[in-house]
């Protein structure tokens, strides 16, 4: 290798690792970045990025404090452990007071972590301010952090928290675990969801102070964040996504100090915007949900609408060739893709070059054969001109899914025909021998035994256990049927939705 390109290399990467400072930020740095990266992923799964920085804000109450505290009482300044007790007292402190004003009031949580972040983090300010004579913190120090200037205090303070976090996650993984997952499994089989709550909460206090003092409040807040999103991209199992997070995180420390030595910037700074930089770099190239893996899903990927609009050409021509369908939607790519696609999930068949539908698929496209008589019927009775009935039930009918052709359905008291005189194919789904169906959505011929009635209907008029049989609808609109006697008798739309025949098998 040219000697010039080894000197480069030597002076960019060998000669900063030489210098003690360097090495301090980096073991300080990467001890940090190891036990956020690990918290960070619950905090990432429960929601609770937002708590991170309401902890790190309202620290600078528990170091006055402790500063105050040791100053007074044994005249020590910058006491490394008093202020991270201090710290950790600071933030169970602003966790019970979000807690308590979240349950007792109409104000939700994000409200009241933003009225006490704010308020605790105020209340260091003034007490700073008050006894400036006494306590000597440098604010700025305190929010940017100096990562580059860890001092032997700061390295055994975060060593020592590490560990206790990294004890706790690891003794009580399975109950972080269950509760960040299923809150409500968890306090059903017994576990003490909120003891675990604010051992957790504590975890992420003593992270939190052990961080501060390098990167301080500012960017804190992203090196528990920005890594576990990282990892989240990339992983859906929790064990490894702390792996991932863990090392995403001491990548950004390493990546960052370089970066600052070779752009004399600031320390804290330098390792977050790394960070921030790998993040994108794994939000574009993740490849299960990173923006290009989308990209080529959606390229790839068959319309809905296309998809049922297929269907759709097979049901009404019973067998159609490729040029055919082709000829009727257009876009010959994507629709020979569709087609192709289709008959790889079992909707078409294909025989001598002519495609025909399969018994999913027959019922794929009466339910959308449905969508569109019950959107035309719907569309006539909100008065659309007859001419734009069909072009707007063609696009409608991709709209909404089910519930909203079944609520269409109801409001125009079940139409059995469409404005061109075409039958309404009854929902597939539901029409199945043996199930439970409302007497308004059966239709002349079908039979069963009533299973139950509502409190709307006559209890003469029918009962549980007869069998019953469907006539066609009188003059009126009204559902008839016969009973066992041989007797017709007729319900009004409500009654009719409460009696409940099971199909004969």
């Amino acid at each position: 290798m040219d000697s010039g390109v080894l000197a480069f290399l030597h002076h960019a990467f060998i000669e900063p690792l030489q210098q003690g400072y360097f090495q301090k930020a980096m073991l300080g740095g990467c001890i940090v970045a190891i036990v956020s990266g690990v918290v960070g992923c619950l905090v990432v799964l429960r929601r609770m990025s937002f708590l991170g920085d309401a902890l790190s804000h309202a620290m600078i109450a528990g170091v006055a404090g402790g500063y105050l505290f040791m100053k007074v009482l044994f005249g020590i300044e910058a006491h490394a452990p008093a202020m991270l007790v201090g710290s950790v007292i600071a933030a169970v402190i602003t966790v019970a007071l979000i807690g308590f004003v979240s349950r007792v009031s109409r104000v939700k949580e994000d409200a009241a972590i933003g009225i006490m972040y704010t308020g605790v983090f105020a209340a260091g300010v003034v007490l700073v301010s008050m006894f400036r004579n006494y306590i000597h913190i440098d604010i700025m120090h305190f929010i940017m952090g100096d990562v580059l200037g860890v001092a032997d205090a700061d390295l055994l303070a975060s060593g020592i928290a590490a560990a206790l976090v990294l004890t706790v996650i690891v003794l009580f993984f399975r109950y972080f675990q269950l509760s960040s997952f299923d809150p409500v499994m968890a306090a059903s089989i017994g576990l003490p969801v909120l003891l675990i709550e604010y051992v957790f909460t504590t975890c992420v206090s003593l992270v939190v102070v052990s961080a501060v003092s390098m990167v301080g409040v500012i960017l804190v807040v992203g090196l528990l964040i920005t890594p576990a999103a990282s990892a989240y991209l990339l992983s859906d199992r929790l064990g490894r996504m702390m792996g991932l997070s863990a090392l995403f995180g001491v990548t950004s420390v390493i990546g960052g100090l370089y970066l600052c030595t070779w752009l004399d910037s600031a320390g804290g700074g330098a390792i977050m915007l790394f960070c921030t930089l790998q993040f994108l770099v794994v939000l574009i190239a993740a490849p299960r949900y990173g923006m290009l893996s989308r990209w080529l899903r959606l390229r790839r990927a068959i319309p809905q609408s296309l998809r049922e609009d297929i269907l759709g050409v097979v049901l009404k021509k019973e067998t159609a060739a490729l040029a055919t369908i082709l000829h009727e939607l257009g876009d010959p790519a994507k629709t020979r893709r569709g087609v192709l696609t289709l008959a790889d999930e079992g909707y078409l068949s294909l025989e001598q070059d002519m495609y025909s539908l399969t018994e999913s698929g027959r019922k794929e496209a009466d339910r959308i054969r449905r969508a569109h008589r019950i959107w035309e019927a719907y569309l006539q009775h909100v008065g659309t001109p007859a001419e734009q009935i069909h072009g707007r039930a063609h696009e409608l009918e991709h709209v909404g899914g089910i519930a909203t052709v079944s609520y269409l359905d109801d409001l125009l008291g079940h139409p059995d025909k469409d404005p061109h005189g075409q039958p309404i194919p009854q929902d597939p789904a539901l029409m199945q021998p043996g199930a439970d169906v409302a007497l308004s959505l059966l239709r002349d011929g079908q039979s069963g035994v009533v299973s139950s009635i509502g409190s709307a209907v006559d209890g003469t008029a029918l009962k549980a256990g007869d069998s019953v049989r469907i006539r066609k609808r009188d003059g009126q609109g009204r559902w008839v049927v016969l009973d066992e006697s041989g007797t017709e008798k007729s319900f009004d739309h409500k009654s009719a939705d409460t009696v409940i025949i099971r199909l004969d098998r």
